[in-house]
């Protein structure tokens, strides 16, 4: 029997029979699921085409997310950007969102830096990403880094040891693994960001193989 940690916790039960998008949003935006919540300036839920083919998994919303209410519209978002349009996929026609939906961070003087989920907080909000999913029923999900990784296949899945490939989640739906976009940010070696950019690129570039975007 798996431990509570290496289960999909996003596939553990069904969510969002006869509900729409606009009414998990609605219901989010009150959640008090983790403590979050408390800090954070709101819920910060997915967006993107209802009847998107592709849904794209992040980790959590950061700085820039949290005060716009919308994901990936930082930095980290605009990497994406690129490397979608680089790799022939159109963001618009996509559905994009996050494992967690409230920002955790730690403030440093007039700072708020990035502070990592724990276990518990993506188990408990694994409850909207699985209404997301069982919502939009799409014909990929993209895990982007690890966090979002763990809650679509269990902790037991390596990011490094399957990136690249796309694998089943519980469900049956396909999921590509890849690295988050704040990662080549992080890199501070020129060339270095450079090819792992163009890395990541060519993961992307998978979504096409799956479904026509």
């Amino acid at each position: 029997m798996p431990t509570q940690a290496a289960y999909p916790v996003a596939f553990q039960e069904s969510h969002a029979e006869g509900r729409s998008l606009l009414d998990l949003r609605h219901q989010a935006e009150s959640c008090e699921r983790c403590d979050l919540y408390r800090n954070a300036t709101q819920t910060v839920f997915g967006e993107g085409d209802a009847q998107a083919k592709v849904m794209l998994v992040g980790e959590q919303p950061g700085d820039k997310e949290d005060i716009a209410g919308r994901p990936f519209v930082g930095p980290a978002g605009t990497i994406l950007d690129e490397c979608l349009a680089a790799a022939g996929v159109d963001r618009s026609l996509c559905y994009v969102t996050n494992t967690v939906k409230h920002f955790k961070f730690e403030q440093r003087g007039k700072r708020r830096l990035h502070a990592k989920p724990n276990a518990g907080e993506i188990q408990r909000c694994a409850w909207w990403l699985g209404g997301e999913i069982d919502v939009l029923k799409p014909e990929l999900i993209v895990a982007l880094g690890a966090t979002a990784l763990q809650s679509l296949l269990g902790s037991s899945i390596g990011l490094k040891k399957e990136r690249g490939r796309t694998l089943d989640s519980p469900s049956g739906l396909p999921v590509l693994i890849t690295i988050h976009p704040s990662y080549l940010l992080r890199i501070r070696d020129r060339e270095e960001a450079q090819l792992n950019k163009r890395l990541f690129i060519e993961d992307l570039k998978q979504i096409s193989t799956v479904v026509s975007v």
